[in-house]
């Protein structure tokens, strides 16, 4: 099942796309998809309903992010050994997590703004998963049962923000709209298997990142596990799981967007965004 949010920011309404790749109104299952209806009954109804007898939304303008109402939104760094080699790291003993601003979020065909006094805005195509049930202290053996669903974030990075200023990253990962998410929510039985999927971004349409999410380091079930031993896991909450080679930063001498670009990019079974990167006004 692709779940999605269809329609200008503060209108949007919950959605299912069906097999022929029509867009159904879900407004009768739930008022919006959220935390509250990935945990629920509702959802288990929707799977067990036949799509085509829900309501068809017609001319569909945007696809917003694809849950409403994220309480965190938490990254693995360096998860991809070849992006450590890229950004002079060694692959981490264990798995390195940082936060994004859940304020970063925006749809995934919304523009892209580069912050004032930006000049090292960078681009990642990352596989990212939700959690649909509370978790905490979650074996590995059972951590794809607490999983909603898979989509696909551009974890958008200011570089010197992040690795030059005093601090953490989050200073380089939570600007405003540093976080476009979607356009679906693919549940975990019609995606299949999430550890061999084809990424990539193009920028100005030029190939930058081509990568698989089976060279991830740490995979998604231990991510789960490991996660939920220092924090309990809500359902709506993101976790994007890396990037593979290819970012700007990586570059010699280093690539960076500016106002006009286009980056284009997607992952296998989980559709595809395209942001126009504009300046900050």
């Amino acid at each position: 099942m692709k779940l999605v949010r269809v329609g200008n920011k503060g209108q949007e309404r919950p959605a299912v796309v069906d097999s022929q790749g029509v867009v159904r109104c879900i407004a009768s299952f739930t008022a919006d998809i959220n935390g509250d209806f990935l945990a629920g009954a509702s959802l288990n109804a929707l799977k067990k309903t036949d799509l085509s007898t829900l309501p068809v939304i017609d001319n569909v303008q945007r696809y917003a992010e694809p849950v409403k109402g994220v309480g965190k939104f938490i990254c693995v760094g360096l998860n991809y050994a070849d992006h450590a080699a890229e950004s002079g790291k060694e692959v981490p003993p264990e798995p390195v997590l940082f936060t994004k601003a859940t304020s970063s979020i925006t749809g995934p065909n919304d523009n892209v703004v580069i912050p004032r006094n930006s000049t090292k805005t960078d681009w990642e195509v990352e596989l990212a998963f939700v959690i649909g049930k509370h978790a905490k202290y979650v074996s590995e053996a059972d951590a794809m049962t607490y999983v909603a669903g898979f989509t696909i974030v551009n974890d958008l990075s200011e570089r010197e923000f992040q690795l030059e200023k005093a601090g953490q990253w989050c200073k380089g990962k939570g600007c405003d709209t540093f976080g476009p998410f979607g356009p679906y929510l693919v549940t975990p039985d019609e995606l299949g298997d999430f550890n061999n999927l084809d990424m990539w971004l193009d920028v100005n349409g030029e190939r930058m990142q081509t990568g698989n999410s089976r060279t991830m380091v740490y995979k998604i079930p231990f991510l789960v596990h490991y996660i939920s031993q220092f924090m309990s896991l809500q359902p709506g909450d993101i976790i994007s799981t890396g990037t593979p080679p290819g970012v700007g930063m990586g570059f010699r001498p280093p690539r960076y967007l500016k106002a006009g670009d286009v980056m284009h990019l997607g992952i296998q079974g989980l559709g595809e965004q395209t942001q126009q990167v504009v300046a900050d006004s």
